[in-house]
């Protein structure tokens, strides 16, 4: 499979992966995409450490193997890999013994002389996001050129590019390119939507409830029923102190 085909291969197998938040995993150093011979290290960062998470990967060689099988040095929940060639691109995760699995990262590894370092994991709607044009040798803030989904973006003069305040038509391929240099391979960024959060309405003021007040003439007890229309209305209160003084003296 080309190289320039991996990125549709990692899309895809994020979308049918099964996700929790039980684990979550980081990468470092945190970019898309490295150069051949650099050294990596992959961690679970686990909610439940008796999960036993490991971390497993899909190249286009390969599918579901686990780190220290064939490829990396395990270390409880952590993989590292001391030195990566362009075999070692793919998708990388962290499952537990249940199959439970994380968030997915995308990895490219180029024997090429450029990489686009962009962000690993979906960028929250609304954030700024900057994406770095690299070459192997110094110095790496060379002119370069981005491209989404194989249009030219634009060129900066010191090879670094930002999207601000990103929303999902911001999502799609990238890479980017400098003169005289070469090309890097291409990256995949996603968006996160914020989520909407709904104003709850306003409950209806509670209806008025009647009070019974028991008031007492000379001779005999006399009982009548108020209806308040609110609380706050004519200083009234709950005691019904003030309405004695409207009693009538009746006397048989």
């Amino acid at each position: 499979m080309e190289t320039t085909s991996l990125p549709w291969l990692l899309v895809l197998t994020s979308l049918l992966s099964c996700t929790t938040n039980q684990a979550s995993l980081t990468v470092s150093p945190s970019s898309s995409q490295l150069f051949e011979g650099e050294s990596v290290s992959l961690s679970c960062e686990e909610d439940d450490s008796s999960a036993g998470w490991t971390l497993r990967r899909n190249t286009t060689r390969e599918t579901r193997t686990q780190c220290g099988s064939d490829w990396g040095k395990s270390a409880g929940s952590s993989c590292n890999m001391s030195y990566i060639d362009p075999l070692d691109s793919g998708v990388y995760w962290c499952e537990s013994r249940e199959g439970a699995t994380s968030n997915t990262i995308s990895i490219t590894v180029t024997g090429g002389p450029v990489i686009l370092q962009s962000p690993v994991l979906p960028v929250m709607e609304g954030h700024d996001v900057t994406l770095h044009c690299k070459t192997e040798t110094p110095p790496s803030n060379l002119p370069a050129g981005f491209y989404k989904d194989g249009s030219l973006i634009r060129t900066e003069p010191t090879g670094h590019m930002t999207i601000h305040h990103v929303n999902k038509s911001d999502e799609g391929l990238y890479k980017c390119d400098i003169r005289g240099r070469g090309e890097s391979p291409s990256s995949w960024i996603s968006v996160t939507v914020k989520p909407t959060t709904t104003a709850l309405p306003t409950p209806p003021p509670p209806s008025p409830q009647p009070q019974w007040c028991q008031l007492t003439g000379n001779d005999l007890p006399i009982s009548m029923v108020m209806t308040l229309p609110s609380q706050a209305e004519d200083g009234l209160n709950d005691d019904c102190d003030d309405v004695t003084a409207l009693t009538t003296k009746h006397n048989f």
